[in-house]
């Protein structure tokens, strides 16, 4: 299994070893073929049976990620043949909703080799041969994946004027769904007991202030708290394909533990694509006030990471709905400071100020001069700086430019992102 991910995200991310259970958490990456857009999960080996710890865990990872999948692909062992768990898992997988190919791999002698007819015996449809190690048959399995995707090729969407999409995410267990749901002023967020199925949409709109919030995958929300393996796995998986397509994320947290490493990696990940950020801490009124209060817990939160200063801070509950609706307007917010320009003159201004505080070191004796900025797009805003030695700028530098810019003009809640180039 791993060896065919890598083969189709031309890296290699999974291990790949000749022993059973290598793979032990799920590995995910996002690729693509013929205009489609997608992430593809490696799971570990799947061990029926086995009380042993580790490998029920690695089962049960297993099953979260069918429980969520668009399309499943159950490969098995062309050499081997039919075994008594390819059996057990075609007759799990038949009742698990979404469409199923049987890949047969280890077919290293196609077209010669028919080894893989065996397999229709699992009543799974046509075998689908295919060799990992040489990649013969991959662009055919592919083909077949992306033809049982659902709609249309995912591809980014151009902001609509007037909309903005917007995404919750956070670890489990901080309170997205009740959030959604308070927001709403409903049970916005709805599942039946059969998991995997929703009643309610996969995104949920309002207007306000003359606006169409559109909240990006509330279903996801739901889906993710009936997901009781692994769930630290799926929400990053899940996040990683919602931030995608947001504009502005509420990252939540909860206000009455310390912040975590993982709440500051969905803070990257949704900067990384580009998205404003809020931080919403969560059930702050389960937090004891004599010990905390808010300015204490920002304080708290930027010597953790000082990169949340430019964070905007929001204290709800939940629960009660105190200050939840506040988000809203804070959300317009950011969306208008990602929508910032700033003239070139007062780029340049800003560029002189900095340069003259501190010039850009020297480079193996070379003088090395930055002589020109400009903004060249917005959502985020992105800068593009015209140097000599672009490349021997050093990270600090880049830094202290990426801070000055900061100062300056706050962005807050928005990524900006600098590029360098040579003059």
């Amino acid at each position: 299994k791993s060896t065919f991910f890598n083969r189709v995200i031309g890296g290699r991310i999974a291990i790949v070893d000749d022993r059973p259970g290598v793979t032990r958490d799920r590995n995910f990456a996002k690729t693509d073929w013929a205009g489609h857009h997608f992430f593809l999960v490696d799971t570990g080996g799947i061990i029926e049976g086995s009380d042993e710890p580790l490998e029920r865990a690695i089962r049960e990872q297993a099953y979260a990620a069918v429980r969520e999948a668009d399309v499943i692909l159950l490969i098995v062992d062309g050499k081997e043949g039919v075994h008594p768990l390819d059996e057990r898992l075609a007759e799990i997988l038949r009742k698990s909703g979404p469409p199923v190919l049987l890949v047969v791999n280890k077919m290293d002698n196609l077209p010669r080799d028919a080894r893989h007819l065996e397999f229709w015996s699992l009543g799974m449809g046509d075998p689908m041969p295919v060799s990992a190690i040489s990649g013969k048959g991959s662009g055919d399995l592919l083909d077949a994946v992306v033809a049982k995707f659902p709609g249309h090729p995912d591809i980014p969407e151009e902001e609509e004027e007037g909309v903005v999409r917007v995404a919750v995410v956070g670890k489990p267990n901080v309170g997205k769904s009740s959030f959604v749901n308070r927001l709403f002023g409903e049970e916005r967020v709805v599942v039946s007991e059969v998991p995997g199925t929703t009643r309610d949409p996969v995104d949920s709109q309002m207007q306000y202030h003359d606006k169409t919030l559109v909240f990006v995958d509330t279903a996801g929300l739901r889906r993710q708290s009936k997901v009781k393996d692994s769930l630290e796995y799926y929400s990053a998986l899940r996040t990683a394909k919602v931030v995608r397509g947001a504009d502005v994320c509420l990252v939540l947290v909860d206000a009455t533990e310390p912040i975590h490493v993982q709440d500051l990696k969905v803070v990257e990940q949704a900067w990384a694509a580009g998205a404003g950020v809020i931080l919403v801490a969560n059930k702050w009124d389960l937090v004891e006030k004599d010990h905390m209060t808010a300015a204490k817990f920002e304080k708290d939160l930027r010597l953790r990471a000082p990169f949340l200063k430019w964070v905007p801070v929001i204290f709800t509950s939940a629960l009660s709905g105190q200050r939840v609706r506040k988000s809203l307007d804070q959300i317009l917010e950011v969306q208008d400071v990602r929508h910032e320009r700033i003239p070139t003159a007062e780029v340049n201004q800003a560029l002189e100020a900095l340069l003259r505080h501190q010039p850009p070191p020297h480079s193996r004796g070379r003088r090395v001069t930055v002589r020109y900025g400009t903004q060249v797009s917005t959502a985020p805003p992105t800068f593009v700086f015209f140097a000599n030695l672009p490349k021997a700028l050093p990270e600090h530098y880049i830094r202290y430019v990426h801070n000055s810019l900061r100062e300056r003009w706050g962005f807050v809640g928005s990524p900006v992102r600098i590029r360098f180039r040579e003059n």
